[in-house]
């Protein structure tokens, strides 16, 4: 199946652009619900998968003995924009477990968040690896790491970590991997269909803090992302604005390349798409799309909005043209 029109971009009354793309949302069983595009489309589901490499986080009971807080469960699930709240409560984070920067191995980029950008610059600093919008996930793959007795190399393909992460991964989608890449922070990505990703998020969204050991350590996860979202991205951001919005009912992630996912506990529905030239424009509009269809946000809310429903203006503030959605979309 092709790709489905899912955002059109609109300039003087002329459709200027379109992004296409695959959705799915599915009910507390994994069954489709609605989906638009290829459900069987494989994708590699980067940062909006986090929670899904922390599972093995709580499940080994590495996070309980760590004595790790809901704030740090955030941050083991965020991608970050560096700013001070980010890096100091990962630096200390790592402090706990008797570790440093240098022990991560996410590499080094500057940071989002302009603020800590300026102060870098001012000060003659260079960033370091705690900028890394992935040096919360590392931190819970090293809290992990000391739980198992495993090497220094945690991103490594056959490392205890990555085994344990693969495992959860394929298990909670449902599906074997087709394949791996390399991330951004160096770690496996795991590749699978847009259905098992949607799949995996209605497991997160009917998890119960009374269920198995898999249940719990999921649903502490989707209520640390929800009760946290300033940590699971920074101020400005999409996850951040979308969650505040619903008032920690929903947990949503973003992940390169133009993939969201969105943990809906109340409706213990789960959804997933991609765009597929890449555009973090039409990944967000599309979310927000959904998550109106689904009543789990507002229509009317300021967020939707500047995702989707305002104008597009240009940098003297004239309107430019819109977003809308595609007609068979939402």
């Amino acid at each position: 199946m092709a790709a489905a029109e899912l955002i059109e971009v609109w300039r003087g009354g002329l459709l200027e652009s379109t992004h296409r793309g695959h959705a799915v949302i599915t009910d507390e069983t994994g069954a489709i619900v609605e989906a638009w595009g290829d459900p069987d489309a494989i994708i590699f589901p980067r940062s909006s998968c986090k929670m899904l490499q922390a599972l093995p986080l709580l499940e080994s009971g590495a996070a309980d003995n760590a004595g790790l807080t809901d704030a740090q469960l955030a941050l083991a699930c965020a991608s970050h924009q560096g700013a001070a709240i980010h890096t100091e409560a990962v630096a200390s984070w790592l402090r706990d477990i008797e570790l440093g920067e240098a022990d991560l191995r996410c590499g080094t980029h500057w940071p989002t968040d302009w603020p800590a950008r300026d102060e870098l610059i001012k000060t003659d600093a260079t960033p370091c690896q705690l900028h890394n919008n992935c040096s919360g996930k590392h931190a819970g793959f090293l809290t992990l790491n000391q739980h198992l007795g495993g090497g220094s190399e945690y991103v490594e393909l056959g490392h205890p970590v990555q085994k344990a992460v693969r495992a959860a991964f394929e298990e909670v989608t449902g599906m074997d991997s087709p394949g791996w890449g390399i991330d951004g922070c160096s770690a496996p990505n795991f590749a699978t269909s847009v259905h098992a990703l949607a799949r995996a998020m209605s497991f997160f969204a009917g998890a119960r803090e009374e269920g198995d050991t898999r249940a719990r350590a999921a649903f502490r996860l989707t209520r640390a992302m929800a009760k946290h979202p300033d940590l699971v991205a920074g101020e400005g951001r999409s996850c951040t604005s979308l969650m505040r919005a619903m008032g920690g009912r929903v947990s949503v992630k973003t992940g390169a390349e133009a993939v969201f996912i969105a943990i809906l506990p109340e409706q213990k529905r789960g959804v997933a798409l991609k765009v597929m030239d890449g555009g973090t424009r039409a990944a967000e509009a599309a979310i927000t799309a959904i998550l109106v269809r689904l009543g789990a946000l507002d229509a009317a809310d300021p967020v939707v909005a500047h995702y989707l429903t305002g104008p597009q203006k240009n940098w003297r503030g004239f309107t430019t043209g819109e977003l809308r959605t595609a007609p068979d979309f939402c």
